[in-house]
């Protein structure tokens, strides 16, 4: 599989897992049905989603940008790994394709209900993992000209 190809795959499938978790979250108001049928569709929106992102934005390098950087950032801590950070930076990556024209303050108590159910093995909670979804966010947004809060960040 080219590297290409593999990275579509990857954003189409990051995607459609962002898509099904918030889905079922949406669709659980209409119990056990809902909460499948809004994994399913949502799956296959986030897929779609995460395919444009991937076309945008290589995960690949979207990953060794912030592994080279994360030390950096003012809301790294010096107790923590890459490991932590990884999943908050790939949530943004992952989710941004979903909310897409819309502004990162507006979903963020979205986000933050769902952070805990797609953290992986980060040991960071929402308040300390926030600011690397951000960046993630605004990393993309920066990519994709008009899109809705891209001021430059």
């Amino acid at each position: 599989m080219s590297d290409i190809k593999k990275d579509h795959s990857i954003g189409e499938g990051t995607g459609a897992v962002a898509g099904a978790i918030t889905g079922a979250a949406v669709g659980s108001a209409g119990g056990p049905a809902g909460t499948v049928i809004g994994a399913i569709v949502g799956g296959a929106v986030g897929a779609k989603a995460g395919d444009s992102v991937a076309e945008a934005i290589n995960p690949t390098d979207y990953d060794r940008h912030f592994e080279s950087t994360f030390r950096e950032a003012p809301y790294y801590a010096a107790n923590r790994e890459w490991t932590d950070y990884q999943p908050a930076y790939r949530y943004g990556y992952d989710t941004y394709g979903q909310y897409r024209g819309q502004r990162f303050e507006d979903v963020e108590p979205q986000l933050e209900r769902d952070w805990e159910a797609t953290r992986a093995q980060s040991r960071l909670g929402w308040s300390e993992a926030k600011g690397a979804v951000r960046d993630g966010w605004h990393h993309i947004e920066r990519a994709l000209p008009g899109d809705a809060d891209n001021d430059g960040r």
